[in-house]
């Protein structure tokens, strides 16, 4: 078992932790990672979130019109070479 002592720090407006590399070796976390982060009994649980590619029908189910804005392109008029 990996373990360490860390001391939390001010980040902006939230509190953060920096993970020693060995931590993240053990734990097979790299950068720019997404992990989720879960409190049960006041214990925090740090879960890696896969990197497996999203499906067409798992991306569609993510999109929401009002947040990602609608149509990618609202306009009627050529913009470029595109033949309609």
């Amino acid at each position: 078992m990996t373990e360490t002592m860390l001391d939390i720090k001010q980040w902006g407006n939230n509190l953060g932790v920096r993970l020693p590399v060995a931590i993240a070796r053990a734990a097979h976390l790299h950068v720019h990672q997404r992990v989720r982060l879960s409190v049960t009994d006041g214990l925090i649980t740090i879960t890696p979130i896969s990197d497996e590619p999203l499906t067409l029908e798992q991306r569609l189910a993510r999109y929401e019109p009002a947040r990602h804005g609608g149509e990618a392109m609202g306009s009627s008029q050529r913009l470029g070479a595109e033949k309609w």
